[in-house]
């Protein structure tokens, strides 16, 4: 974790200051447990005491919490974006998929734009070692870890844009999908050719992004959300046709 030296300012409140900003801007995730006590006043060169001062304010403003035993976590500062009433309705209604994946276009199409403007050469090896891992697990015919991969490999590529309002909120839509809220990533998955034009797709973005091209990265984004999205109405009408032909059948046993 890139730890610094802190300077002239009260020390406990250049600490508090510089966790502010590694939440901020998700380099500190929810869940994520901090180096002890003794390493983190180490690495920026503050005191014990004025350390303590600094995590005790982060704990009452709920951004930090103390798990007996286990340490000091990043608190879950995301929380949802939305109430679960409206969560029940977007797993409930049609709609609200396509105008998720709508708006993921857009948003990751921005975010794969300016992450191949703005990435540093760090965020672009990170994205691109997610990728291999996909087709890592390609190999290994693991669709739940592909699918798992899909995610992370996206929000990469957000944290790659730095954009702090983007990040958080995304993120905050990215729980909703890995619980499978707006459609089941695992089912994609699972055909052998729907998992061959992912992986392919994924390629074609990861190109984009190392070589720098921000419109090739975005048209590459764009195009596997139409991907995802032709996959889904297909599967809507394959869903469809399926229960009239049930209906049917139950109605001719009935005569």
């Amino acid at each position: 974790m890139p730890f610094e030296p802190v300077l002239q300012e009260k020390l406990s409140h250049g600490v508090v200051r510089q966790i502010e900003g590694l939440i901020l801007r998700g380099i500190l995730r929810p869940g994520e447990r901090l180096p002890s006590e003794r390493e983190l006043s180490e690495r920026m060169d503050v005191s014990r005491p004025s350390l303590r001062e600094a995590l005790a304010d982060l704990q009452d403003r709920g951004l930090l919490a103390a798990r007996a035993g286990a340490g000091i976590f990043v608190a879950d500062v995301l929380g949802s974006a939305f109430s679960p009433a409206l969560v029940t309705l977007f797993a409930s209604h049609d709609d609200a998929v396509f105008d998720y994946i709508s708006f993921r276009r857009d948003m990751e199409g921005l975010a794969a734009e300016r992450a191949a403007r703005l990435g540093t050469d760090t965020d672009l090896k990170v994205i691109d070692t997610i990728f291999q891992k996909m087709e890592a697990a390609h190999q290994k015919r693991n669709p739940a870890e592909e699918a798992d991969l899909d995610a992370s490999f996206h929000l990469s590529i957000i944290e790659a844009s730095h954009n702090i309002i983007m990040l958080h909120m995304m993120r905050s839509m990215y729980d909703l999908l890995r619980e499978g809220v707006f459609y089941n990533r695992n089912m994609m998955f699972r055909q052998r050719t729907t998992r061959d034009a992912l992986l392919d797709q994924h390629r074609q973005i990861n190109i984009g992004l190392q070589a720098r091209d921000p419109a090739a990265a975005r048209a590459a984004v764009e195009a596997h959300l139409n991907y995802v999205e032709s996959c889904l109405t297909n599967q809507q009408k394959a869903d469809r046709q399926e229960a009239f032909a049930l209906k049917r059948f139950q109605h001719e046993l009935r005569r």
